[in-house]
């Protein structure tokens, strides 16, 4: 197994080298220190797993598996339950709770071979249910986005949600716009509306989601529709059912 070991302490990234020394069929192909070397690191190496830390600087652990793409399996590890219920959307293979055992760690490495096809000792089944049962001990919803990432090539931007004006469905993709800027990413409007606060971002058109505080006034268009004037001069389409939302959203 091909291995990327992500951590922001070296003492955390020591104790996984340690214990992946017991393993003969491990070969560590990076370590990393900060996100943006992981999604580097994992982008041009290909590895068949990363062990990956959750709470880092710049970009978490999530951000990196997001822009670094469903490839490879990711065993998360951290030192909060909280992230579980979020680890198992991103099909992790298992969440390690720091500090964690060699006997834990073992297990979920052979979960790791068992989905990867690879002959080992152990099946991996209690590592699964050992995701399992953290998943269902944790509970309430995820917050919501705090920053959107944005993949360009070999560049990643950052954008906190605050600073979005409004949002443009364009077909599979989604246009950002931002500080005068604009940013493409692949991601369906629905989905990202669902990821955003519902307090903050308001879906006013079927193509259309704005930051409530960007809008300065509604004007009516014609007899019967509305457009919303942002601060910045802009206009966006406000559909019938839209223009109650908004409208009561700015009382």
């Amino acid at each position: 197994m091909r291995i990327v070991i992500v951590d922001d302490e070296m003492l955390a990234r020591a104790v996984v080298r340690e214990y992946l020394s017991e393993h003969a069929d491990a070969q560590i192909v990076a370590e990393c220190a900060n996100g943006f070397e992981a999604v580097k690191a994992i982008t041009e190496l290909s590895p068949d797993v990363v062990i990956l830390d959750i709470q880092m600087p710049k970009l978490d652990g999530f951000e990196v598996a997001e822009l670094a793409g469903a490839k490879p399996r990711y065993i998360f590890a951290t030192a909060f339950d909280q992230y579980a219920i979020k680890a198992f959307e991103f099909h992790a293979l298992d969440y390690l709770l720091k500090p964690f055992s060699q006997q834990r760690f073992d297990q979920a490495l052979a979960h790791a071979r068992a989905n990867l096809g690879v002959v080992g000792e152990g099946d991996g089944r209690t590592a699964a249910a050992g995701v399992e049962n953290m998943v269902r001990q944790v509970a309430g919803r995820n917050k919501p986005l705090g920053r959107v990432l944005i993949r360009d090539g070999a560049k990643v931007h950052v954008i906190a949600s605050d600073n979005i004006d409004y949002i443009e469905a364009q077909d599979d993709y989604v246009q950002i716009r931002a500080e005068g800027k604009s940013y493409l990413k692949n991601q369906r409007l629905a989905e990202l509306e669902g990821q955003l606060d519902g307090e903050q971002f308001l879906r006013i058109h079927r193509s259309y989601i704005v930051n409530i505080a960007r809008v300065e006034r509604i004007e009516q268009a014609t007899r019967d529709s509305h457009v919303a004037i942002l601060r910045d001069g802009v206009k966006l389409p406000v559909s019938r059912s839209g223009y109650q939302k908004i409208k009561d959203a700015m009382q």
